[in-house]
């Protein structure tokens, strides 16, 4: 990390109209800027160095012959791709960029690759053919607009893809020969602001399974004729709204396989058949499962889906012809995610992770019949900075009382969360930290965060699922919609509630942090709870939410809106103003600390500027990162590092008060 002081030089503000003086350093050749942060003691880098250097590997795809793996790991500043030929075997660079690499899609039947990069953290992805063996990538989008969400057809001649090239705002479907000479052509115009995407072609490349998603609450499956272009809808309904997630074609292209909550609330396994749309077969799963990935295998003999059972990941296997299905038991507990058959269709690849134990890719073996497996083996074995991640603080589950007004007065609900504790007794001071989203989930992955301020802080970690989280059911997931917006707030107040009747935790030495949704939360408790916080830190986070719709990009506008509220409504507008943190920042009274990418296109950096001003004028503690190479997040080693550094400073500073 090189970090560049200007001389701590005051810079005067008076073109924005505040009248305190902004302590401002650069650092990381100048893309990071710091306001009113001071300098990073010299002594702490070396302390915090082990958490920042701990590596992972998160299983990518695999080879043509299905005997090799990539896996996406960082070596350098950003994650690139590798390639492993062995359980436990070296890893091979294949990508060199300056990016970091998103999506990744095999060609079926070659060697070549599809995948996605953007510039800065700016989120506008394009679509590149990269060759594994000589590290050569051509790039096959417009270069300027957002494309991903990449689907080949079953013979690996045509990638169709998401792209708003068109005008900027509609998330239309567009496909492309890469061997040939001709453009990318377009194969379905949306205009309905909402989220559209290919995702599985028949055999004879005839027909285009597309996914429409209008909100979390309400996704539904097409049926696209090639190449007339007759859209048919198979699952979902706008007067009914429901989550339809589909997954494949069946052998025969007859059935469609998804995921759907239409028939209970809760999610199941599902098929349609094609001959009679009206036939909609369910596969009854246990109650309130949250089915968060379902794969078919290349020829569709087989398939697999991980199942969210109270924050913990269980992987199954399936047979799409009996429609049955069973758990692989000798999957450790954790977090199972990016299933990946291999092309030749006898293994799985998968990624597992633990609260111990970062990302690291295993393989499964699969038996002769769909539902038989054999040994599932760990290829990858990731750095840990030198930590005994043994050691590392495991979460305890609970739930905590919070409120729900209705038309009949006031109903007692419980929050569900995950609690890290020091070792040791306390009382500890507690970091809150709130997921983004907000239809997210916490789960109790590997934080190497957490463990830094678990272990050097000495804070307990709580990470609470506020109303509106994902996991719990169709109906937690709306509890916050629209009007609703402030009672993700309310759970913070009943979470401090909870706090102070904890002997082992300090009620007095609070701190809540969050990122995008979380951020508002964040901002919006500091306003509710400054009474009975320390010090809030706002990642990326919304400050007023007219203008995060007003500002945020085109093509994901809409998609806000069904959550937030539509801010062209007078009387939405009026209460989204009302709630937002900037229209009350005069009841804030605790040091904030807020980060930012000057390339976001999600929340716009100008959510965190004006917070920032407010704050100054109100003559707040405020200290502000932004970054310019960077967009919502901080994808960067050198970035990311300073950030922890500075944020543990803060926290040492403001929570513990040294």
């Amino acid at each position: 990390m090189r970090i560049l002081l200007t001389g701590l030089f005051l810079l005067l503000l008076s073109s924005t109209g505040m009248t305190a003086d902004v302590q401002r350093w650069t650092a990381n050749d100048g893309q990071l800027t710091m306001e009113d942060i001071p300098p990073i003691p010299e002594s702490l880098p070396p302390i915090l160095n082990r958490y920042q250097s701990i590596r992972s590997a998160g299983f990518s795809s695999w080879s043509k012959d299905s005997k090799s793996i990539f896996i996406k790991t960082r070596m350098g500043p950003v994650t690139q791709m590798h390639r492993v030929d062995m359980p436990g075997g070296a890893r091979y660079q294949v990508t060199f960029g300056d990016e970091p690499v998103g999506e990744v899609a095999p060609q079926p039947g070659n060697h070549m690759i599809a995948l996605t990069l953007d510039e800065g953290g700016d989120e506008f992805d394009q679509v590149y053919l990269f060759n594994p063996d000589d590290g050569l990538m051509r790039l096959l989008s417009d270069g300027e607009a957002l494309n991903n969400r990449m689907a080949w057809d079953r013979r690996g001649k045509n990638l169709a893809y998401r792209s708003t090239r068109r005008n900027g705002r509609s998330n239309d479907i567009w496909i492309q020969d890469p061997e040939s000479s001709d453009p990318a052509k377009l194969l379905l115009a949306t205009d309905d602001g909402t989220l559209w995407k290919p995702v599985d072609f028949s055999r004879d490349g005839k027909k285009l399974l597309v996914q429409q998603f209008v909100s979390v609450a309400d996704s539904r499956i097409y049926i696209l004729n090639l190449p007339d272009g007759e859209l048919t809808l198979l699952a979902g309904d706008g007067e009914n709204p429901s989550s339809n997630i589909v997954s494949g074609f069946s052998r025969r292209d007859d059935k469609v396989y998804f995921v759907t909550n239409q028939n209970n609330g809760d999610a199941e396994l599902a098929t349609v058949n094609l001959d009679d749309l009206s036939n909609i077969t369910f596969v009854p799963t246990a109650n309130h499962w949250d089915i968060t990935q379902f794969v078919l295998s290349p020829d569709r003999s087989r398939g697999a889906f991980v199942a969210n059972i109270g924050g913990i990941g269980r992987l199954y296997l399936f047979d799409p012809e009996r429609l049955t299905y069973r758990r692989v038991d000798k999957v450790p507990l954790g977090l199972v995610t990016d299933l990946n058959f291999s092309p030749n269709n006898k293994r799985l690849g998968m990624t597992l992770n633990s609260a111990t134990s970062p990302n690291e890719a295993f393989v499964l073996e699969l038996g002769r019949k769909p539902l038989s497996s054999g040994k599932l083996t760990r290829w990858t074995f990731s750095e840990a900075g030198g930590l005994n991640t043994a050691k590392f603080s495991e979460p305890d589950v609970f739930a905590f009382p919070s409120s729900v007004k209705s038309e009949g007065g006031e109903e007692e609900i419980l929050i569900p969360g995950f609690a890290y504790l020091p070792r040791g007794r306390g009382p500890f001071p507690v970091i809150i930290h709130v997921h983004g989203g907000p239809e997210a989930q916490f789960r109790p992955r590997f934080n190497s965060t957490f463990q830094m301020w678990i272990d050097q802080l000495g804070a307990a970690v709580i990470a609470p699922n506020v109303r509106g989280s994902l996991g719990y059911g169709s109906y937690f997931i709306t509890m916050d919609n629209g009007y609703k917006r402030e009672a993700s707030v309310e759970d913070i107040g009943a979470l401090l509630d909870w706090i102070a009747k904890q002997p082992e935790l300090d009620q007095d030495r609070v701190a809540i942090t969050g990122a995008s949704y979380g951020g508002y939360v964040a901002l919006a408790s500091a306003v509710h709870y400054s009474d009975r916080l320390r010090a809030a830190v706002d990642r990326v986070g919304i400050s007023n939410f007219v203008t995060f719709l007003e500002n945020t990009q085109d093509y994901r506008r809409e998609l806000r809106r069904v959550e937030y509220g539509d801010e062209r409504d007078p009387e939405m507008r009026a209460f989204l103003e009302r709630i937002s943190p900037l229209s009350n920042v005069d009841r804030i009274k605790i040091p904030l600390f807020i980060q930012q990418g000057s390339n976001d296109p999600i929340v716009p950096k100008s959510e965190s500027d004006q917070m920032v001003n407010a704050l100054r004028e109100q003559g707040q503690t405020v200290w502000y990162m932004n970054a310019l190479n960077e967009g919502h997040g901080y994808d960067k080693k050198e970035n990311r590092d300073l950030f922890q550094q500075a944020t543990f400073l803060f926290l040492q500073r403001y929570l513990l008060g040294d």
